[in-house]
């Protein structure tokens, strides 16, 4: 190959590589146009009826009058309960499939299974939520069962993204710390861990922020769409506030944890049933619970990312 070719050739693949370069962020730039622009319609069609009442009303058949109330408290009590349960056991489960599970035919299956798993539409796991939780564990239609569907659904993504932030921390780090007298759970809970925090959160807030946003799951486990009373409170609304009893165990666990067998709404499903209604007014209450769903959200990427940069502040490799 001539001197004159190879540079034509060279000069031919930084032109194919700038054209990519520029269509790339031309189609990033248009989806953030489109994106923006649907988030700007639904919070200026919304803003009417952000008021502190429609955050402290019941839903009604008075558009006027309806309000979010049982459906932001059903939404933040569901995903705390999704929250408790995915998260642990699936950092847990990134851990035990990285770090101590033997690398044969059995751990290949089961990590095709949970990579599979990442990507089997959510109505599906409500139909196993319907068999499972309600109708053979008889948990009934309770915020405990939209919990832990909401779990089943982002527990391979939790699991996935620990293991690769896992995977991704230099081996030398662990040839240092057994270097040093370490144990395998001490290298894992004192260097691995902290160090691979930052990308477990990113893929925990990615799973928690699919999850916010699920209505077939949550419908086919019978979640109200009509709700106008709230979970029983676990506190007592005198000194000292919490369910104390006289007797033995001297704590009442049932009141404190009855709100688990609560029934429910979310707010997706509460939007789905407003956008239904013919009424005008109905389509602004669903777009003002839409710019709602949409700030818990973000504020809960939000904290990610501020805690993400906190924790990836310590890290020097």
């Amino acid at each position: 190959m001539s001197e004159k070719h190879l540079v034509n050739d060279i000069s031919k693949r930084k032109l194919i590589d700038s054209c990519f370069a520029i269509l790339g962020l031309l189609i990033i730039f248009v989806a953030i146009f489109i994106l923006v622009g649907l988030v700007l319609q639904i919070f200026i069609a919304g803003l009417p009826r952000l008021t502190p009442q429609f955050f402290i009303s019941f839903p009604s058949r008075k558009a006027e009058q309806a309000g979010i109330l049982s459906a932001w408290v059903g939404t933040s009590l569901v995903m705390f309960v999704t929250a408790c349960v995915a998260i642990p056991l699936g950092i847990a489960s990134g851990i035990y499939l990285e770090e101590y599970a033997r690398k044969n035919w059995l751990s290949a299956i089961i990590e095709i299974n949970v990579t599979n798993l990442a990507g089997v539409p959510s109505i599906v796991y409500g139909l196993l939520a319907l068999g499972l939780f309600v109708y053979q564990f008889q948990l009934g239609q309770s915020v405990l069962t939209a919990g832990l569907t909401l779990a089943l659904l982002i527990l391979p993504v939790v699991i996935v993204t620990t293991r690769e932030a896992i995977r991704a921390i230099p081996i030398s780090l662990r040839e240092a710390s057994y270097a040093v007298g370490a144990t395998k759970w001490q290298t894992i809970w004192d260097h691995i861990l902290p160090y691979s925090s930052g990308s477990i959160l990113t893929g925990i807030i990615i799973g928690l922020a699919r999850a916010i946003g699920q209505t077939a799951p949550l419908i086919t486990i019978g979640a109200l769409t009509f709700i106008a009373f709230l979970p029983e409170s676990p506190f007592n609304s005198e000194f000292p506030f919490l369910p104390l009893e006289m007797t033995f165990p001297f704590f009442n666990f049932q009141k404190f944890f009855a709100w688990l067998n609560a029934p429910f709404t979310v707010l997706p499903i509460q939007m789905f049933t407003w956008v239904s209604r013919p009424e005008q007014d109905f389509q602004v209450n669903a777009a003002a619970a839409g710019t709602v769903l949409l700030m818990m959200t973000l504020g809960i990427n939000g904290l990610a990312i501020y805690l993400r940069y906190r924790l990836r502040q310590g890290i020097k490799w």
